[in-house]
């Protein structure tokens, strides 16, 4: 090893970096503690983010004061609050009373999931389904929640490969699964009513791990059930 011949030339062996936390648990801090606003976070920042939306629709022209604008700031900040409202919430909230045992270790799969969240660059609407897979590893999830977790990542500011992402390690990092597939289908708004304006557009993510990766029989087996 080199480490020995070092040693043995009389050179002093490398000092060992401290060792870092597996990857795994590194990744499950970061989704058991990702909320980042609350109702009362909301509640302090509707005035400042209503007086946003008057000066942009000043910056268009229009007058705020007029009587169909008057109330559309404030409904403005609202709703995009409510558009991201994934920030409010954790997915260990979620998941913490709906993992259960079970001796199962075929395939289960939800498919055709609405999802609906806003392009990060652009702050319009992406809007498509979700298709999960996963292979349970002696644990299952309750299937609302696999929409929940949808929910919980798309409603922020989002771009699709990530989201994609997002929701297929939320659930390896929960269960530790034999294997996860997502597949998200989605128009985005920014590619429709700007750029070059193609109406029939959509784009297809996927995020496949552990058997799913590995096995390309699994894989397509997951790949033709949610086309049926």
């Amino acid at each position: 090893p080199e480490d020995a011949e070092a040693c043995s030339r009389g050179n002093p062996r490398p000092s060992n970096p401290k060792t870092p936390k597996p990857a795994s648990k590194q990744r499950q801090s970061s989704w058991r503690e990702e909320r980042t606003r609350s109702l009362e976070d909301n509640e302090m920042s509707l005035p400042s983010l209503a007086a946003a939306y008057s000066t942009i629709l000043r910056g268009l022209g229009e007058d705020p004061h007029r009587q169909g604008l008057l109330k559309t700031p404030w409904r403005a900040a609202t709703a995009m609050q409510f558009f991201t409202k994934g920030y409010q919430e954790k997915i260990v909230d979620v998941l913490n009373d709906a993992i259960f045992d079970e001796d199962h270790d075929e395939m289960v799969i939800v498919k055709d999931i609405d999802m609906f969240s806003m392009c990060e660059h652009h702050l319009v609407p992406i809007f498509g389904r979700v298709h999960i897979g996963y292979l349970p590893n002696k644990r299952v999830l309750g299937l609302s929640k696999l929409a929940r977790i949808v929910e919980i990542y798309s409603r922020r500011l989002q771009v699709q490969e990530r989201l994609t992402k997002q929701i297929a390690v939320a659930i390896t990092e929960a269960l530790q699964p034999s294997g996860v597939g997502v597949v998200v289908e989605a128009t985005h708004m920014c590619m429709v009513m700007r750029g070059v304006q193609k109406m029939n557009s959509k784009t297809v993510t996927s995020t496949m791990l552990g058997v799913f990766r590995e096995d390309p029989k699994t894989r397509d087996e997951f790949l033709t059930l949610i086309r049926t």
